[in-house]
């Protein structure tokens, strides 16, 4: 019979479905029916620096109308504070309401708060955390090694600060990812999440204003990961790769596996077809490897990564040359 647990970041999951941070893990309640469904672990929602800066800043307001200047401090503090002991319950609550690994994740842009949340979060009994940073770098003056060089501090700084393992969801934009992977394992990083999904903007042609595009993936956008799961699993081998966006099936999960993933993120798949879509999903799996006889996930884990198949290049080819040149 079919063993579908493995191992990410030296957390032994169950197995190798992660429900990604967001809504669907910002409370014991939900985590313990995605428990039920089958997930190896929970991301818990980000516990975001920009969200907590806004609501000081709402309410210094109030405490500067008010007649005591001297009361500006404590609200700063406080706002942090609450903010902060909200997002540490429920590692905790998490913690002891289920036996899968809780992975925390934070959102910041200055090095002095990351290290802050993240000691607070190894303390209140995080099993790992998960770092999303992503800088728009729109000065045409920069280069590639200043933007670089900011998720190795950013790395760098929480290997120093904290024993459990983090990973980084890294987006896709970067001249040569590989390199950039291998560095951050260099300075601690003991897995990568390929890919965040950012906010990404739209313009409402009738009211001339910004908007937000379309926030979940599609099954198609897959292809935006596959590629780099396996080559970056292959080239860079003291790292572990987790596959995010676009995977809504059983199918997804084997690809992204195959790729060399040792687990994948799920989360858009949820919001649209429900908790049980993760129950169909991991039945998918089983059955796969049902057909194939395979009895574990470690079998055929890389089994088509970069080196692993005939012709690599098949990973590396970027043009539609061979597949339209005949087209007229």
């Amino acid at each position: 019979m079919p063993n579908l647990k493995t191992n990410y970041l030296g957390l032994n999951l169950k197995s190798p479905i992660i429900v990604g941070s967001s809504g669907l893990t910002n409370s014991v309640e939900k985590i313990k029916k995605l428990r039920e469904a089958g997930v190896g672990a929970v991301v818990l929602k980000s516990l975001f620096e920009e969200q907590i800066t806004q609501e000081v800043g709402r309410n210094m307001q109030t405490a500067m109308s008010s007649n005591y200047p001297e009361s500006y401090y404590y609200v700063e503090e406080y706002t942090k504070m609450s903010s902060v002991k909200a997002y540490l319950d429920l590692i905790r609550e998490a913690k002891a309401a289920v036996d899968i690994p809780i992975i925390a994740s934070i959102n910041c842009y200055s090095t002095r708060e990351w290290i802050y949340f993240a000691k607070q979060i190894e303390d209140a009994g995080a099993d790992a955390l998960e770092l999303n940073l992503y800088v728009v770098n729109t000065d045409k003056n920069s280069n590639a090694d200043d933007y670089e060089k900011i998720y190795y501090d950013v790395a760098e700084a929480i290997g120093k600060a904290i024993s459990i393992p983090f990973a980084m969801k890294l987006g896709l934009y970067f001249s040569n990812l590989v390199a950039v992977v291998n560095k951050l394992s260099i300075v601690g990083t003991k897995g990568v999440v390929l890919f965040n999904r950012f906010y990404e903007p739209d313009i409402d042609i009738h009211t001339l204003q910004p908007t937000a595009s379309e926030i979940f993936s599609m099954a198609a956008d897959i292809r935006r990961s596959l590629r780099w799961v396996a080559i970056v699993s292959d080239k860079v081998k003291n790292i572990d790769v987790a596959a995010s966006t676009g995977i809504h099936s059983g199918e997804a999960v084997v690809k992204q596996l195959l790729a060399g993933a040792k687990a994948v993120q799920v989360c858009s798949a949820v919001y649209k077809m429900g908790v049980p879509v993760i129950s169909q999903m991991l039945q998918e799996v089983h059955n796969w490897m049902n057909d194939k006889e395979f009895t574990t996930i470690e079998e055929f884990t890389g089994m088509m990564s970069y080196s692993k198949i005939e012709n690599p290049t098949h990973y590396e080819r970027a043009q539609f040359m061979k597949y339209f040149s005949s087209l007229e």
